[in-house]
């Protein structure tokens, strides 16, 4: 069975900084792409960064220059660093994972899905 599990989630003040894990288990995804999504209460569900299979690696327009996504394929794991953060970066982080090796934006294309870990930005 395969499993997303993220953790590194908590209550952070704005400028500060938070680093999200997301281990996966059940499979490798060595060779797919892995996302990180996030969603506010009362809004959309948003893209916020993706890696591909050789670490290649596509943000939003929003978190740029801000956060840095990685993977450690021994560990079976991707990462969100995330720098100067804002209150608008308040959201449930979710990371996904694609059975392609190719990068994505749309959620519709991640075909495994973790539960989710809170990150509070006070102002």
């Amino acid at each position: 069975q395969v499993q997303l599990v993220e953790s590194g989630g908590g209550l952070v003040q704005a400028g500060g900084s938070l680093r999200l894990s997301c281990a996966a288990s059940g499979r490798s995804f060595s060779n797919n792409a892995m996302g990180w999504f996030r969603q506010a209460p009362g809004k959309e569900r948003e893209f916020v960064a993706t890696i591909d299979w050789r670490s290649l690696t596509y943000y939003a327009t929003s978190v740029k220059g801000r956060f840095t996504m990685s993977r450690d394929n021994a560990k079976n794991t991707v990462y969100l660093q995330m720098n100067s953060l804002k209150p608008e970066d308040t959201a449930t982080y979710t990371c996904a994972a694609r059975t392609s090796t190719s990068t994505t934006i749309l959620p519709s294309n991640y075909a495994y899905w973790g539960q989710g870990t809170q990150v509070t930005v006070s102002s």
